[in-house]
């Protein structure tokens, strides 16, 4: 078993478009798998020793889109941008199995390549050196009109069994005509390219996709109640992204004799059933049902996305339960485990709650630097002066039935009882409420579902040691007879981040002092309240179990930032805390506000562009006019050196002309002008003769 083992080399599985939501996903999944074998042999050897790592079963090449960043991500072999036909057909070619996945969204594009790589891989089967898989990874809307054998049997199951009665949905003809062009595929011992088709229910899981819009709004509590659009009560076929990935393996491994195979989990969920359990979940527990012509006006879906969402079916998967070996993460499906895929939700897109105390005493600007925070982070503001207010209002308006969503007599009596003692607290404190009141009431908010999810800066409280421990101590682990080694505390409301900001009294003291008296008054930090403040501030900064040794022992790392200018913006101290805290971890812009956004970087993109054409355009004006300059200095040294040679040639040849002039030229005259008279038959031999005979004369 060992040799066979050793001999045996991964896959090489193609997947088109891997930077999209399914595709992407279901190659993490493969990527990491392993030949069922193997796995078996591990679960019987685990009690006996650790396996040891072993190779994954498959490597993983796929398409990305041309704007897909630099850089191949971890789980790829190989990637390919924009291959042209040629080249995609070479590396289809290079394949032991091609997934073309059309299930989410697919354009005409992607329908027309899925088309033509089924029909160019079947046309070079003969040249195959080893059999080859095709699987087209499609969608249960081929499935969308298909109506029940007998009409009056609404509730009957559809499975794989009838898949040559579907019907498909108007918008994905396409989709069902490369399926049947799949299945058209024969098989047998000379046929080397065996084709499958799995038809796949509306994905979900790993950070969400069709579904990411009521996660979102329900996370950020964007609307009192998460809108369902329509009136949901129609069946949504599902699967776990993680399990369609699990199909496909089994699939690669086992394979099938059937052709067709339906790809869902056991869920027969409603969109209500879906949308209400993910608001309860993440986020207020309400529902509101909107006409669904809503979603495309306030583009929280595509027509094409509300057709997926508007599919009413009820299938059985029989293949995938009876045949395969899958190791299931949502097989009851995602209402049944939306807890866990919540936790994946906020996983995936790393929607981590930011929790933030300011420490710090009067006048330093906690209150101003928590807003600009809260601001920057998308996160909220606990002031507990503020929530007290909020609490009691809002149990005021249970009382007086003035909101809608309680219709509860209990609550109401609930609500009255809590407010009757609240105003008995008032009345005992001066005005004040009991400590141990206040604490309830903070953590009600710290453990509300905005603070959960997306976090909170706390300002200014609580303010010793004692109110920290009743506020953060986890009350049940604290009740069990087992003592910890450190404080046992509620993390979910724990700051992890404490910043102490810090000032000196003179500095404190003369900032209080310029406030106008109406903003004093309101902030408390007249002359008469400011001085005594400050000093309890200090005191119990020195007392023997400080507010800032609580968290010491709970190992909370604790930031001091000293604040010694005026600036109004806090400018340093944000940025010394944001760098600290990092990046918003959020759902991201709305629309409107990617919109925004988009438009600001293209704005200073095309000034980067136009700065840039102007200094190219300033360097190559300088680069001419020095040409210019250097060609011009050119001349003028040409022309200085051709005068000095003329004047050196002139110089030379003055004592040479004075020499012919005297001793050559008076005989050569003479000769030439007898030559012009005479006119011989032989000029230059008569005057050869006549220099001759003039020269023995003399």
């Amino acid at each position: 078993m060992g040799d066979k083992k050793q001999q045996t080399r991964p896959k090489r599985i193609f997947i088109n478009d891997v930077d999209r939501y399914s595709s992407k996903h279901i190659a993490k999944f493969l990527s990491t798998s392993r030949v069922a074998e193997e796995e078996e042999e591990e679960e019987e050897e685990e009690e006996e020793e650790a396996s040891p790592r072993r190779e994954p079963a498959f490597q993983i090449v796929g398409t990305v889109s041309p704007s897909t960043k630099d850089g191949k991500d971890n789980f790829l072999l190989e990637q390919y941008p924009s291959p042209t036909r040629d080249e995609l057909l070479e590396r289809l070619l290079e394949c032991d199995v091609v997934v073309y996945n059309i299930s989410e969204s697919a354009t005409q594009q992607q329908i027309e390549e899925a088309t033509w790589a089924i029909t160019a891989l079947n046309a070079e089967m003969e040249n195959f050196k080893s059999r080859k898989m095709f699987i087209l990874v499609s969608s249960v809307m081929t499935w969308a009109m298909t109506k029940p054998p007998n009409l009056e049997e609404t509730d009957v199951l559809l499975s794989e069994e009838e898949f040559r009665r579907r019907r498909p949905h108007p918008n994905f003809r396409k989709h069902n005509n490369v399926e049947n062009l799949v299945l058209k595929l024969r098989r047998g011992k000379k046929f080397k390219l065996t084709g499958y088709v799995v038809a796949c229910g509306l994905q979900y899981g790993k950070g969400e996709n069709l579904f990411h819009y009521f996660f979102k709004v329900s996370w950020l509590m964007q609307f009192p109640k998460v809108p369902l659009f329509g009136q949901g009560t129609n069946h949504i076929p599902m699967i776990h992204v993680n399990d369609l990935g699990g199909v496909i393996q089994n699939i690669v491994e086992l394979k099938p004799k059937s052709k067709y195979i339906l790809a869902v989990d056991d869920s027969k969920n409603t969109l209500e059933d879906i949308v209400k359990r993910i608001s309860v979940t993440l986020g207020s527990g309400k529902m509101n049902k909107v006409p669904e012509q809503d979603a495309i006006a306030t583009k929280a879906f595509t027509p094409d996305e509300l057709d997926y969402l508007n599919i009413d079916l009820r299938l059985d998967a029989f293949i995938i339960k009876d045949s395969f070996r899958l190791r299931w993460t949502s097989e009851a499906g995602m209402v049944e485990n939306m807890a866990s895929i919540a936790e994946e939700y906020k996983d995936t897109r790393q929607l981590l709650p930011i929790r933030i105390f300011l420490v710090g005493p009067p006048a330093v600007g906690k209150t101003t630097i928590a807003e600009k925070l809260c601001s920057h982070y998308q996160i909220h503001h606990i002031n507990i002066k503020e929530v007290i207010e909020e609490k009691i209002a809002q149990l005021k308006k249970i009382v007086n039935e003035a909101d809608p969503d309680i219709d509860s007599e209990e609550a109401a009596t609930a609500a009255q009882k809590q407010l009757e003692q609240f105003n008995n607290s008032m009345e005992m404190n001066a005005g004040r409420l009991a400590d141990h009141l206040v604490f309830d009431i903070l953590r009600e908010k710290l453990n509300s579902k905005p603070c959960r999810n997306q976090g909170f800066v706390l300002d200014g409280f609580p303010k010793s040691y004692e109110q920290a421990k009743l506020i953060f101590s986890d009350e049940e682990t604290e009740n069990q007879d087992v003592t910890p080694k450190k404080p046992v505390y509620n993390e979910q409301i724990t700051p992890e981040h404490i910043f102490v900001l810090n000032a000196t009294d003179d500095f404190l003291t003369n900032r209080a002092q310029r406030l106008p008296q109406s903003v004093a008054e309101k902030m408390r930090s007249t002359q008469e309240e400011f001085v005594p403040r400050l000093t309890r501030y200090r005191q119990l900064s020195t007392a023997e179990q400080t507010l800032l040794d609580y968290f010491d022992e709970l190992e909370v790392l604790l930031e001091h930032i000293e604040v010694t200018t005026g600036d109004s913006e806090y400018t340093d101290v944000m940025k010394k805390i944001t760098e600290m805290v990092g990046i918003p971890k959020n759902c991201g812009l709305s629309p409107e506000e990617q919109e925004e956004e988009d438009r600001k970087k293209d704005e200073e993109r095309k000034q980067k562009l136009a700065a840039d054409a102007a200094e190219k355009k300033r360097r190559n004006e300088a680069a001419l006019a020095e040409m210019a300059a250097r060609y011009e200095e050119w001349q003028r040294d040409l022309s200085e050196v051709e005068r000095q040679e003329y004047e050196l040639l002139e110089a030379h040849s003055l004592p040479l002309r004075n020499y012919l002039m005297k001793h050559v030229m008076p005989s050569l005259t003479e000769a030439m002008l007898d030559c012009c008279k005479i006119k011989p038959e032989d000029p230059v031999d008569f005057l050869a003769e006549h220099l001759l005979r003039n020269n023995q004369q003399q």
